[in-house]
């Protein structure tokens, strides 16, 4: 058995789960604050379908990292352990990530839903839960870069 291959399975789908996970509890929240909306007879954002989807970005990171993953294992300059590791941790790291985005989204719904305020500080905390993600995956792209030397 070869630990690499479960390294690069675990980044993208230990990302994947977080972004499902994400999505899914912040598009319940969508879904609610717009019936909201609709039962008070205000207009329903749309921008929320954005909250919702914002989680889906880290299964993209966690593409990104299998994909480095692989072809540091194929050019050789990096072992099965350190493979596995990088793998599940970031895949762990990206994919905690998507979830808490996720939550936040889903808060973000609901504040805009009963508001109808607030949507740019609402993209900002988001965006700082992206940035987790995003230094997550350069992070690994970094150890899988001073491994090879």
């Amino acid at each position: 058995m070869n630990i690499a291959y479960i390294g690069m399975a675990a980044a993208l789908g230990l990302s994947a789960l977080g972004s499902a996970l994400g999505t899914g509890v912040a598009g319940q929240a969508a879904v609610g604050a717009w019936k909201k909306c609709y039962a008070e007879g205000k207009q329903a954002p749309f921008i929320m379908t954005a909250f919702a989807g914002a989680p889906l970005t880290q299964t993209i990171y966690g593409f990104l990292l299998m994909n480095f993953i692989a072809s540091a294992w194929k050019a050789g300059t990096i072992d099965q352990a350190l493979s596995f590791g990088i793998g599940i941790f970031g895949g762990l790291a990206i994919g905690a990530s998507a979830f808490f985005q996720g939550k936040v989204a889903a808060a973000s719904s609901d504040a805009l839903g009963a508001t109808g305020k607030g949507t740019a500080n609402y993209f900002i905390v988001i965006g700082v839960i992206e940035t987790v993600a995003l230094f997550s995956l350069v992070f690994c792209m970094l150890l899988l870069s001073a491994a090879a030397k």
